[in-house]
């Protein structure tokens, strides 16, 4: 048998001074499959919602939800300030019903690449959802004990997994009822965790990134000790 050598391809990188420093997102992340909606093939995904990190990122794309009612004007900046594409979310927990199908027209309005539901969402609010807009309905998945059957048989475009150390769990079982559903995934912060994901079947992770709190405390102290 012929012995085949794998080459890795040169990718020339350009950096600028004043963009040297942003949240470049972990490079296992591009063994995923990725999702391609719309044409492009989305692999990575910040969880953010603040403007200063999601204007400094390598991200393929942005995920931001928040545990509040969701608001026309948070979506309106977050879309403004991204370079990339953004999922919002857009209630289904503490907001719920026709409100939730009215955000998610507004959110495709103002250019989101998809919208999010939360956990407690029924199945009926997603069916309406779908009805209304056309870009792709996220569900967020939690636990290998929800119907994820029902989720798929709603309509819901896209799986998003959050079960902290048993995402890759409730990953494997969404792939033993359906292999060609996509999937997005929490992956942790080292390599290891990440892969365990993407090898349990996620198409595209996602990855919170340090708090502003955190970066500006490694800055300040780097500052002090240049004194």
């Amino acid at each position: 048998m012929d012995q085949v050598t794998k080459k890795v391809k040169y990718v020339p990188e350009i950096k600028g001074v004043l963009r040297s420093k942003f949240i470049e997102l972990p490079q296992c992340i591009a063994n995923a499959s990725g999702i391609k909606i719309f044409g492009r093939r989305i692999k990575s995904i910040l969880f953010s919602t603040d403007v200063a990190i999601i204007k400094n990122t390598n991200a393929d794309a942005v995920i931001a939800v928040y545990p509040f009612t969701p608001q026309p004007v948070i979506t309106q900046a977050i879309i403004l300030a991204s370079d990339v594409p953004v999922f919002c979310g857009v209630g289904g927990g503490l907001t719920m019903g026709d409100r939730v199908v009215n955000i998610a027209v507004h959110a495709e309005f103002q250019g989101a690449i998809g919208v999010v539901v939360n956990k407690p969402t029924p199945n009926e609010t997603i069916k309406a959802i779908k009805k209304t807009i056309d870009i792709p309905v996220v569900v967020t998945v939690v636990s290998e004990n929800e119907d994820i059957k029902a989720r798929i048989d709603s309509g819901v475009d896209i799986i998003n997994v959050s079960g902290a150390a048993r995402t890759p769990l409730i990953v494997q079982k969404i792939r033993e009822i359906s292999s060609t559903i996509p999937i997005i995934a929490t992956g942790g912060n080292t390599d290891e965790s990440i892969n365990r994901t993407i090898e349990a079947g996620a198409n595209a992770i996602t990855y919170t990134p340090p708090s502003m709190g955190t970066i500006f405390s490694d800055v300040m102290k780097r500052y002090r000790e240049e004194l």
